[in-house]
């Protein structure tokens, strides 16, 4: 009996070191546009390590934070092309390449909040349709990550529609220059992490950055002492995407650990954005920043550009294709005539 509870005992052993030896490592380098010290930095963290715990330590990420290694619009590519594995920033970025993108992370207005946003992704089809996109430029899309409507920093009073005369912004690429500019604005496009500089030395009046929390993080009331709230302007999804190569070498209990962990991520984002935006406005108020709520006419007004802006803007099959997905979820959810 002893014999054979030793043999039992060695067999066992054998099996479990096989099953160690055999374990699958994924190694992945990610960078984002979101500084450690932001909310948004403070949840791309958490998700870091949500992935890492859930995979026993099998998915080993080394994150770059505030675009260390390149430019933020220059994430994607350096993914594609190995300088990187994967992308943290967000599709509009890349509307260079396919406006399409544009429809793959901002649509300006359309949605009323990230909950809205998030449907269309998980339940109209959203994530095949951004997946073929990405899939064209040898990126796998794994999910959104969407802290909601953002605010707009400004060192000049932006109180309506009317304010936007003359106002110069820095401004992601893409539809918002467009929008702006054709409500008065002077859109400049520059680097996320080039806007305090900028309005520090008034080369911008304000700045399309992020919402009221992250703006804070960013350190941008520092300077500009007028803000909106709460925000419509945009609402950018930012993105996880993977180099394909690099996705289809990843086993299948990688792939849908990372998926789940998007999909939480992008529930706790949403949730603590709303709860820290709200405590965020008391405290701006308090220090003195003036924060305007727009009326209807003047969100009327803004969001009528809007979707003259989507036409003109949707330029290429890919891009009419998302814009049309959008408009039919928006007007089956009432939210849109």
């Amino acid at each position: 009996m002893k014999i054979v509870k030793t043999a039992a005992v060695a067999a066992v052993a054998t099996t479990m070191a096989a099953g160690f030896a055999m374990a699958e490592t994924t190694k992945l380098r990610i960078q984002t546009h979101f500084s450690p010290e932001t909310l948004s930095g403070q949840m791309a963290a958490k998700f870091v390590e949500d992935i890492q715990e859930m995979s026993n330590g099998e998915i080993e990420v080394e994150m770059f934070y505030s675009s260390s290694v390149v430019k933020s619009v220059e994430t994607f590519d350096a993914a594609a092309t190995g300088i990187l594995d994967c992308d943290m920033t967000g599709g509009g970025y890349q509307t260079g390449k396919n406006p399409a993108f544009q429809f793959a992370g901002d649509l300006l207005g359309g949605y009323q909040n990230p909950y809205q946003q998030m449907a269309w992704l998980l339940h109209g089809g959203g994530r095949e349709a951004v997946n073929d996109l990405y899939n064209g430029y040898d990126m796998e899309f794994i999910g959104w990550w969407i802290p909601g409507p953002e605010s707009l920093s400004s060192t000049k009073p932006i109180a309506k529609v009317d304010d936007f005369k003359d106002w110069k912004f820095r401004s992601p690429p893409g539809l918002a220059t467009k929008v702006f500019a054709e409500l008065g604005a002077s859109p400049i496009v520059m680097d996320f992490n080039e806007i305090f500089t900028a309005l520090e030395t008034g080369i911008i009046d304000g700045a399309d950055a992020a919402n009221l929390t992250n703006n804070v993080g960013l350190g941008l009331y520092e300077i500009a002492g007028h803000t909106n709230y709460p925000g419509f302007h945009s609402m950018p999804a930012d993105h996880l995407a993977c180099r394909k190569e690099v996705w289809e070498a990843m086993p299948a209990h990688h792939k849908k650990i990372m998926e789940v962990a998007m999909d939480s991520l992008a529930l706790h984002n949403a949730t603590i954005n709303e709860v820290q935006n709200a405590q965020t406005a008391k405290d701006l108020k308090a220090k003195g920043v003036q924060l305007y709520e727009w009326s209807p006419e003047d969100l009327a007004a803004y969001r009528a550009a809007v979707q003259v802006g989507w036409t003109e803007f949707a330029t290429t099959p890919e891009a009419q294709a998302l814009l049309e997905s959008h408009i039919n979820f928006l007007r089956d959810l009432g939210a849109m005539q």
